[in-house]
């Protein structure tokens, strides 16, 4: 489903060009769960903004489900996120003049996808959203907000989904629910999960760990 050959991402600073990530190579199979651990700033969320061709590496190539993301240009890499990935931002990114439900449905809709209301319904009610569904972002906590946002990834039922920090902003109860969640769906639809977190239980349940330091890439 996804693999990585010499990627190499660099940005300019005032004292020269700054290597980000460094000749990174990786494969990950279809259905298979993988985690992404590190201190923060190794270059972790950099690694999964590329995979998910929201940003563009200065070297080395990403195939992502038989697709060379290095070929595709802005609209077409958009089209990609737009049919195959789901992807949980660290931040939210929610829209703040839509409502929870609204929020999960906006995907549905611009993927045409048909009754995307009773859709967004069922996932806000899957991470105990039921009783929020007409509240705006200002109006819900942030781990509230995370959980609009996993129910949006969730709900297109992507072939691949990237989840920064899934969990990061959630209680303990909450987070046992959502990282069921996550399982639950790649079970059900074998969808890709590639994570960057902090929380050990989280990859522990994952196929296989990766570990980030100052941009380089291992396996555990």
């Amino acid at each position: 489903m996804i693999k990585v050959s010499q990627l190499l991402k660099t940005v300019p600073t005032a004292d020269g060009d700054l290597d980000i990530l460094g000749g990174i190579e990786l494969e990950i199979e279809a259905g298979m769960s993988a985690a992404i651990v590190g201190a923060s700033g190794s270059g972790k969320s950099t690694l999964l903004g590329l995979l998910a061709g929201m940003d563009t590496a200065t070297a080395g190539q990403i195939w992502l489900d038989g697709e060379c993301l290095s070929d595709l240009d802005e609209d077409q890499r958009a089209r990609l996120r737009a049919e195959k990935i789901g992807f949980v931002f660290q931040s939210f990114q929610l829209l703040p003049a839509l409502t929870a439900k609204e929020n999960v449905m906006l995907p549905l809709e611009l993927a045409g996808i048909a009754g995307p209301g009773p859709i967004a319904e069922r996932f806000l009610t899957e991470v105990g959203l039921e009783s929020r569904l007409e509240h705006y972002p200002t109006t819900l906590s942030g781990g509230e907000q995370q959980r609009v946002a996993i129910a949006r990834a969730f709900a297109r039922e992507p072939r691949v989904l990237f989840a920064d920090e899934p969990t990061g902003n959630l209680d303990t109860r909450t987070g046992e629910r959502v990282i069921n969640l996550l399982f639950e769906l790649n079970a059900r639809t074998s969808t890709t999960l590639v994570l960057v977190t902090h929380d050990e239980r989280l990859a522990q349940r994952c196929d296989r760990r990766f570990a980030m330091t100052a941009g380089a890439l291992c396996a555990l």
